[in-house]
């Protein structure tokens, strides 16, 4: 796909990768479509932008608000050709201490986010016979580790509604990629390790956001369905579903720094 004059259409896009995102987009000639929950932080990011662009606030998790502000993105613009699910958030803590509440939170927010956003989006693709939905998951979604248990479900959860949807599309002329990033140097700590513990632990590990952006934008223009981030994580995966006992007990100190 050539990215210039494309609408795309990024959810949380007032921090970390997806402020990267509409800029780089922007940079590429593309339309970035910039939406989050707070409008202050979306004019803020929105302010550096010199090309044609346009920002929503947006809720994920408010079905009827996602399903508006869709029609509205589409009336103005006649369609969108790229929709980047990206919003989600972390938190780290042990299973024995994490409330349902936050389980419940984590799925809305990082699944049902994504699932809405595809719901409202894919009818006028499928109509155009075009576009690319790419589904931001992580690492967590292939190999889960200790005090993790509700973000790397909700990321397990992506990794399989996305696989699933990538088949039911074939042949519709609409792409399905997932992006998963290990850590990744942005805000997202603030709230999943407050501690800041598990940040300075993993440091030297720690991807920059613009390598992951500069990633997605790739599997976009070349249409590649997942990108696994960094490479040496990549291997780990290949090796955890070869061989997963062994995998566990040779890596479990090595990834559990939380």
């Amino acid at each position: 796909m050539h990215l210039s004059g494309k609408v795309v259409l990024i959810t949380g896009a007032s921090s970390g990768i997806g402020a990267v995102m509409a800029q780089r987009f922007a940079d590429k000639g593309a339309i970035p479509i910039l939406t989050a929950r707070s409008a202050a932080k979306l004019e803020e990011i929105a302010a550096a932008l010199q090309t044609p662009h346009a920002v929503y606030p947006l809720d994920v998790t408010d079905t009827e608000q996602v399903f508006r502000v869709v029609g509205q993105i589409l009336e103005r613009y006649g369609r969108i050709d790229v929709l980047i699910n990206n919003a989600g958030y972390g938190r780290f803590e042990s299973f024995i201490e994490a409330s349902l509440a936050d389980f419940e939170e984590m799925m809305d927010v990082n699944y049902m986010g994504i699932v809405r956003c595809t719901k409202a989006v894919l009818p006028s693709m499928l109509a155009a016979r075009s576009g690319h939905i790419v589904n931001v998951a992580s690492m967590a979604g292939k190999i889960g580790t200790a005090k993790s248990t509700a973000y790397a479900a909700t990321k397990h959860a992506v990794l399989g509604f996305t696989n699933s949807l990538r088949q039911e599309l074939a042949g519709t002329g609409v792409s399905l990629t997932a992006v998963n990033p290990g850590p990744i140097a942005t805000p997202f700590f603030d709230r999943a390790d407050p501690s800041g513990n598990y940040v300075k632990n993993i440091a030297k590990f720690m991807l920059t956001p613009d390598k992951v952006v500069n990633e997605l934008i790739d599997a976009v223009e070349r249409n590649v369905p997942e990108k696994n981030l960094p490479f040496v994580a990549n291997v780990g995966v290949k090796l955890f579903h070869l061989f997963p006992s062994t995998f566990n007990r040779l890596t479990a100190r090595l990834l559990n720094k939380k």
